[in-house]
C-alpha cells in the first residue's frame, strides 16, 4: 500500500515513496544503479520519477532526457523561479526532472531559512502523481545530499568492494545520523549496495565482511543481490535506455530486477534454469557402449 500523509480534517492524500541513491564517494556507480532502479520500476507498472541533483547531469543523459540550455532544470526549482513540474520531461521510461552544470554553484547561492527542505516541499506538490521518486546524489556532502536525505523515506548505498570506498560508508554514517536527528526521523537506510562485484577477488570477500559491520552499525544490512561488472550495462546509457530497456533479458538486468523486489521488500521473481540439451551425437562410441554392444 502507497504511504500517505493525514490532514487535520481527516482527509488522506497519497504520497510517493522516495528512494535516494547515495555515497559521497564518486565512483561507485550511483548513477547506474538509479537507473537501473528506474527501469525496474516501470517495468513493474509503476510511475516513476527520477530526480537528478548531480551537476554533471549523468542521470538525465542516462535516461535519454538530457537537459539543453534553453530548458529549466533542478536548479531553477532550487533558485526557487519555477516549480517542479516545469522541469520534468518524459522519457519512454520515466519521468525526469533534469540537473546541469549550474547546480554546482546551489552550495553557495542558497542561503535562507529553510534551506535544507526545498526538495520535500516540492516533491510534497507531486507526491499524488507517482508511485517512486528515486533520486540521484552528487558525489559530495553539499546541501543537495541534505535536501536528497530531508525528503527521502529510504536510502540506498551502493559502493564497490574497494579500500577507499568502504571508508567513505563509514563517513557518510555521521551525515545520516545528523539528517535524522535535525530534519528526518522516519529516514531509513534500505540497504547497502555492492557493485561492480567480482566473487573471484580475495579483497572482495574482505571488504564485504567489512560492509558486514557498518551496515549492522547503521541498523541495515547489505544486500543479498549484488551487481557484477558488465560491459551491457555500460553500454545502455550510450543509447538513453535503462538496463531493462536495453537489454532486458541479460543478467544486469535480472540483477536489478532482484535488487528492486529486495528493496521493496517483495518476492523475487525466480530465475529460469538452463535445460541440459542431449548434445551432438558421440562421433567415437565410449569403451562401455562397446562392451555393452558386444554383450
Amino acid at each position: 500500500m502507497r504511504p500517505y500523509k493525514e490532514f487535520s480534517d481527516g482527509k488522506k492524500e497519497i504520497m510517493s515513496k522516495i528512494i535516494a541513491v547515495t555515497n559521497q564517494k564518486g565512483g561507485v556507480g550511483k548513477t547506474t544503479v538509479c537507473a537501473g532502479i528506474c527501469g525496474c520500476l516501470s517495468a513493474m507498472g509503476k510511475s516513476v520519477l527520477a530526480v537528478d541533483l548531480d551537476p554533471q547531469g549523468n542521470l538525465s543523459f542516462s535516461l535519454g532526457a538530457d537537459s539543453t540550455e534553453d530548458a529549466y532544470t533542478i536548479y531553477n526549482v532550487f533558485k526557487g523561479e519555477v516549480d517542479l513540474y516545469d522541469v520534468i520531461r518524459h522519457t519512454e521510461s520515466c519521468d525526469v526532472a533534469c540537473s546541469n552544470i549550474l547546480l554546482s554553484g546551489a552550495e553557495l547561492e542558497l542561503t535562507s531559512m529553510g534551506r535544507e527542505h526545498i526538495l520535500r516541499d516540492q516533491l510534497d506538490l507531486i507526491s499524488a502523481d507517482y508511485d517512486y521518486v528515486v533520486i540521484d546524489t552528487p558525489p559530495a556532502l553539499s546541501i543537495l545530499t541534505i535536501n536528497a536525505y530531508t525528503a527521502a523515506n529510504w536510502l540506498v548505498i551502493p559502493m564497490i568492494p574497494e579500500i577507499l570506498s568502504l571508508q567513505g560508508l563509514s563517513q557518510l554514517k555521521e551525515t545520516i545520523f545528523a539528517v535524522k536527528k535535525y530534519f528526518n526521523n522516519t529516514l531509513e537506510v534500505r540497504g547497502i549496495l555492492i557493485n561492480q562485484y567480482n566473487p573471484r577477488l580475495i579483497l572482495t570477500k574482505e571488504v564485504e565482511e567489512l560492509a558486514n559491520i557498518v551496515a549492522e552499525q547503521l541498523d541495515t544490512d547489505v544486500f543479498e543481490t549484488k551487481i557484477l561488472k558488465s560491459v551491457t550495462l555500460a553500454e545502455a546509457p550510450a543509447h538513453g535506455k535503462t538496463i531493462t530497456e536495453y537489454a532486458p533479458r541479460s543478467k544486469s538486468a535480472i540483477e536489478f530486477r532482484e535488487l528492486t523486489c529486495e528493496i521493496l521488500g517483495i518476492e523475487k521473481p525466480k530465475r529460469n534454469e538452463k535445460k541440459l540439451g542431449r548434445g551432438r551425437p558421440r562421433k567415437y562410441p565410449r569403451p562401455e557402449d562397446i562392451i555393452a554392444m558386444d554383450n
